[in-house]
């Protein structure tokens, strides 16, 4: 039970701001106060709800700044990233410091749920299952939200199959932890993979997720199929509305209309997409069709930084560029409501009556904000490294004066660098 007092703005969704206090009892947003709840004077901040994000691959947190994988084309990266992995050995020791990392500093950034689409895998089913009970005890242990993708990069379509089929077994879902399936996109999975790991979805109920139209996409899908990335996935059966489609830097006209028809949402992620040349997705043009888009930073092989709201300056920043501006609100939308709309959550991204207490309490009394006269736009705009002061994750405070609660930082830290040696 908690009760945060003096908001200066409490942002509690889209189109909803107000002052005032913040009330949580039983890991829920609520009108009142529960008798003998904790204060927690966050008098002159700005309180949000928890940062969702909706794309990451939090095994790449152990990889990042590898020479060799900067400013280089997609077919040079791949056997980069993919000798890291073989030296390191992808087991359930190297993703559980992998993620712990990961998702530290997700908390300290503000990002209370992540997406995390895992594409390396053993090819024994058993060991794969180890190595995401290594990712969803980090996340258990650190007190974050993770959605778990079983994806695929070019894995056996059987193997991959049956190696979810595990996961899901192992692993029981729970408001914490969320199960979904997704290969990588069409460029490493054909018509089986997709199919087989669908199937695995439609019977345990799981979101489906997968990328699609990165500059590289489109080549392949050219190449190998003559066909355009998102005539294959809507010939496969996934475009659909329990299909999140990440990237999406070059499409068309008529194949964002199609996008909208089916239902799919979306996810963008700029702090990816940039670096390595695959273009600006067509947010704007998306939102405006009536799809929902979240927002993702991928992975520390590409991106190199978890830091979400660093994104979402870099998604206002770089919107012009392919259509209208977006608001600061708008895309603080995208890394709340819109993520978690991907993710099949309504009770995330959020702060009314009956939403998870996900929320974050950002400190804008300092000189990164002097001169500041709209403290939310602030938010994305100045101090583009900011941390929130508190965190607050089903009601739990697992970040408090800027220090993560959960874990000692520095022996996160520690485990990773044992592992990897960086």
């Amino acid at each position: 039970m908690l009760t945060l007092t003096g908001a200066r703005v409490v942002v509690v969704d889209a189109a909803t701001e107000r002052t005032g206090d913040v009330h949580v009892t039983a890991g829920v947003v609520t009108p009142e106060p529960a008798p003998g709840a904790e204060r927690l004077d966050v008098d002159g901040c700005v309180v949000t709800p928890g940062l969702v994000n909706a794309h990451h691959h939090l095994l790449q947190t152990a990889f990042r700044t590898l020479p060799g994988t900067r400013g280089v084309p997609m077919s040079d990266w791949l056997p980069t990233m993919a000798a890291a992995y073989a030296a390191a050995g992808v087991d359930g020791g190297l993703s559980s410091v992998a993620a712990a990392a990961g998702l530290a500093e997700a908390l300290l950034s503000g990002v209370t749920t992540v997406a995390d689409h895992h594409l390396t895998w053993p090819d024994d089913p058993a060991a794969s299952v180890d190595v995401a009970r290594g990712t969803a005890a980090a996340a258990e242990r650190l007190g974050a939200r993770l959605v778990l993708v079983r994806g695929s990069a070019r894995d056996d379509p059987e193997r991959a199959a049956l190696s979810a089929e595990a996961i899901v077994g192992a692993l029981p879902q729970s408001p914490m932890l969320q199960l979904a399936v997704g290969p990588a996109g069409v460029h490493s999975d054909g018509p089986e993979t997709f199919r087989l790991l669908g199937e695995v979805a439609d019977r345990h109920g799981l979101r489906r997720r997968t990328q699609a139209n990165e500059q590289v996409d489109v080549v392949a899908a050219q190449g190998r199929y003559g066909r355009r990335p998102l005539d294959l996935l809507d010939e496969w059966g996934w475009l659909a509305p329990d299909v999140t489609l990440a990237h999406l830097c070059g499409i068309t006209a008529d194949e964002l209309a199609r996008i909208a028809a089916s239902g799919a949402t979306a996810t963008h992620a700029p702090g990816c997409d940039l670096p390595m040349g695959w273009g600006v997705a067509p947010v704007a043009a998306l939102l405006d069709a009536g799809v929902p888009v979240g927002l993702g930073t991928s992975g520390g092989g590409s991106n190199d930084a978890g830091h979400l709201l660093a994104d979402a300056r870099l998604a206002m920043q770089v919107a012009p560029l392919v259509g209208r501006p977006l608001s600061a609100r708008e895309v603080l939308g995208l890394a709340t409501a819109g993520s978690a709309a991907g993710l099949g959550r309504p009770e995330l991204g959020h702060l009314r009556p009956g939403a998870a207490a996900d929320l974050c309490v950002w400190d804008v009394s300092g000189v990164a904000d002097a001169g500041v006269a709209d403290p939310v736009a602030g938010l994305l705009w100045a101090a583009p490294g900011r941390r929130p002061r508190h965190v607050v994750v089903g009601g739990r405070v697992v970040v408090r004066d800027f220090v993560l609660q959960t874990a000692d930082e520095a022996d996160v830290v520690a485990d990773l660098r044992r592992r990897v040696g960086r």
